[in-house]
């Protein structure tokens, strides 16, 4: 690895870490211990938070109070909550896109008169969907994505999510005319795949084309790999010969792609290090933990000589999913990722805090943050408040009020409602109430959120991304899983990189997996390691990649780098439900179905209510959600229960 002078480490950008600059230990974050600071501290004010570089997502401050809950810290310093007098006909706790769209949903059932009030522990609304935004040195505004990226696959949107994203102004197909689907084919880039030499030996990046035998060849892999790789790709053939489909459909439902490799293929083990991370931005997991029918929808060689149909599983459920089809391009993406869809939610709830009236306007309006919550307004967004409990005012069964207790600004509050939505994770809930049956609370603890890692890099232009002819790279077996420029969008009067020397955001992300274990234990282990690293160790690794494989092409991290913020997710991905490790699936019952049940006046609602990581899930639970407490209405849209519409993956 290079000095850190030549990788620019000391180069004036910005750079927040969290805990004051030092790491978390793990027994603090996951395990148990005590936490660094009070949780009673009060987080520095952010005026605003879209514009903040350094470690964002799970930032400081946003973490500790629950962190104390958790460790069982904090009642025995809470002493008593101040009442603020306030009572809301609704309380939503978590300001993601889940609890947003049940405050609108509420509100649009309850009457345009609801109050409604929404608490968020981080100092910005959206939750995973965020909003990252960056000054060049020449003054321009490049905006870019730090979680949830896209609205996918809008053909399969149930009728209330599309009803919903009609009210606040969205219309998906817009995004046709606003993505440039062309726009790295007419300038003659390609992918790229870059071999490091602590694991391959060798330093190479090597450009991608459409026949392996062009570009394998060039690889710094064994021979017999390179072989194996290129018939895998090429001229894979039948490996369960004398198999009916069927059979091997339930065959590969139960064999992990990394076992496909190496016993059924009998590939060398080198294309097992390749492979290895090619499933988990798609699935949270590597493919030692996703079956083969997982790897086949992400697009992993070596089916095409089976004989497996057209991606219809009818045996892995009732209905006869279909599991490898996804009618629509991956291009309904806001410049600011499902940010968009929070703003325009927000906007909705509350005019005066984004201006603008289209979703065009969505993309470059400035939020202001100081209108989220004004005493009178009908709907209010309290950031920077931790929930820490949530009772029902007498038995559930025939309470007419709820109170919640926050942490705001280093001080316990009180707020009662009619109604509450629990729009945070399946996990924290069972720390905020005493309520609940324990098959119940059970239930909630199964969702073990993968953890990940989202990186926006400003680079002052991409003149070594045209010389190398590459509009990005993969880089199997590096603590990044690769680089790419980011998603090409001109909309509402913002305009997308277009000459090389303009400036432009590459997009690296990570999950912190432990290859060998089950998904969840996974997920446990990668939270574990994410909390030991500081934002230091991550901008040497971000600035170490970018220099040995974009070398070629001329770039320098040292000069090329103007900025970089980590969307540090702790608790990322809801987790899916997949075989092998979850024998329930999918016939149940399934754990969701026990963790979101209502009681007394509280419904839960979030993308863990659905084991589902998207937006339109999330929209589709605060749907039911919002339904469970009101009734629902003659003539509602129907949302999709579970698992929503059909999922384009493999044996779901």
């Amino acid at each position: 690895m290079s000095s850190a002078r030549d990788l620019g480490m000391g180069r004036n950008i910005t750079r927040r870490d969290f805990l004051d600059g030092v790491a978390l230990t793990v027994g603090a974050a996951a395990l148990g211990g005590s936490v660094t600071r009070s949780a009673f501290a009060a987080a520095p004010a952010a005026a605003y938070p879209p514009k903040l570089t350094g470690l964002r997502g799970h930032h400081e401050g946003s973490y500790n109070v629950m962190h104390s809950v958790r460790d069982g810290t904090f009642w025995g310093k809470a002493g008593a909550p101040e009442a603020t007098g306030e009572r809301y006909d609704l309380v939503v706790v978590g300001g993601g896109i889940s609890g947003l769209a049940a405050a609108l949903q509420y509100r649009k059932q309850a009457g345009a008169g609801a109050r409604i009030l929404v608490l968020e522990n981080h100092d910005d609304f959206g939750g995973h969907a965020k909003r990252n935004e960056f000054t060049t040195a020449g003054g321009r505004t490049i905006i870019g994505y730090g979680g949830s990226q896209s609205l996918q696959t809008p053909s399969y949107f149930s009728p209330a999510v599309n009803a919903l994203l009609a009210d606040i102004g969205i219309e998906p197909k817009r995004f046709e005319g606003y993505y440039d689907q062309g726009w790295a084919e007419k300038r003659e880039l390609s992918r790229a795949v870059f071999f490091g030499k602590e694991t391959f030996g060798a330093d190479a990046l090597v450009k991608q084309a459409d026949k392996a035998a062009d570009w394998v060849p060039q690889t710094p892999l064994t021979d017999k790999a390179k072989q194996d790789l290129i018939a895998l790709i090429d001229e894979p053939g039948d490996y369960l010969p004398g198999l009916s489909r069927a059979e091997k459909l339930d065959r590969l439902s139960k064999t992990t792609y990394a076992r496909f490799l190496t016993d059924l293929v009998k590939a060398d083990p080198q294309l097992v290090a390749y492979f290895q991370g090619s499933t988990e931005g798609y699935f949270g997991i590597g493919i030692d933990g996703a079956t083969c029918l997982d790897a086949w929808a992400n697009g992993n060689p070596g089916f095409d000589g089976m004989d497996l149909g057209e991606g219809v599983y009818p045996t892995m459920s009732p209905s006869g999913r279909l599991v490898r089809t996804d009618p629509d391009e991956y291009i309904y993406h806001f410049p600011d990722g499902n940010a968009g869809v929070a703003r325009a939610l927000v906007r909705a709830l509350v005019p005066a805090a984004v201006p603008g009236s289209t979703m065009e306007d969505l993309v470059l309006a400035q939020a202001d943050y100081g209108k989220l919550d004004v005493d009178g307004q009908p709907a209010r967004i309290r950031l920077g408040s931790t929930v820490v409990r949530v009772k029902h005012q007498g038995d559930p069964a025939s309470a007419k009020s709820v109170e919640i207790a926050y942490v705001q600004g280093g001080k316990l509050r009180t707020v009662e409602a009619g109604h509450v939505v629990l729009a945070c994770w399946h996990r924290v809930i069972p720390f905020l109430t005493d309520e609940l049956p324990a098959a119940q609370v059970t239930a909630l603890q199964d969702q073990q959120k993968v953890p990940l890692i989202y990186t926006n890099v400003l680079i002052r232009n991409w003149t070594a991304f045209a010389k190398l002819g590459i509009e990005g790279f993969d880089s199997p077996g590096h603590f990044w899983s690769g680089a790419e420029i980011d998603y090409p969008v001109t909309m509402g009067g913002y305009s997308f990189a277009d000459k090389p020397e303009d400036p432009v955001l590459l997009h690296l992300s990570k999950m912190p997996l432990q290859p060998g274990l089950s998904t969840r234990e996974q997920s446990l282990a990668g939270r574990i390691q994410l909390t030991q690293l500081t934002f230091e160790e991550m901008e040497r690794e971000i600035r170490d990649l970018l220099g040995r494989a974009l070398s070629g092409g001329g770039f320098d991290p040292a000069r090329d780098i103007e900025a970089i913020t980590a969307n540090r997710w702790s608790h990322g991905y809801a987790y899916e439900y997949m075989r092998p490790w979850d024998s329930f699936w999918p016939d149940g019952p399934l754990p969701i179905q026990t963790s979101r049940k209502p009681w007394g006046r509280i419904a839960i609602a979030n993308s863990d209510a659905g084991a589902y990581a998207y937006a339109h899930s999330a929209i589709d639970q605060a749907t039911r959600a919002v339904r469970e407490l009101l009734g629902t209405p003659d003539g509602a849209p129907a949302f999709a229960d579970f698992p929503g519409p059909p999922r384009d993956k493999l044996g779901l």
